[in-house]
């Protein structure tokens, strides 16, 4: 089942726009929280780990959101 659902159309896509849609809320809510300075992007210094970490995040949060959707799909289609 698992290979099955990985290879729908249309799947990786899903997994990548919600990926992307989850850092950017992320991203903005942090933001908010900080007062909407701009000192929020200039002052971090580990930068490219915290971008490596929203992105893995968001990879598996989009993964497994897009799952839980296609096995629903297939299971309702094979019922």
């Amino acid at each position: 089942m698992f290979k099955r659902i990985i290879n729908q159309p249309g799947f990786w896509r899903s997994v990548i726009a919600l990926g992307v849609a989850f850092a950017l809320l992320f991203v903005i809510l942090k933001w908010l929280l900080d007062g909407f300075k701009f000192t929020f992007f200039t002052e971090n210094d580990n930068l490219p780990l915290i971008a490596l970490g929203l992105a893995a995040a968001g990879f598996f949060y989009g993964f497994f959101v897009t799952y839980g959707k296609f096995w629903k799909q297939l299971k309702e289609k094979d019922s």
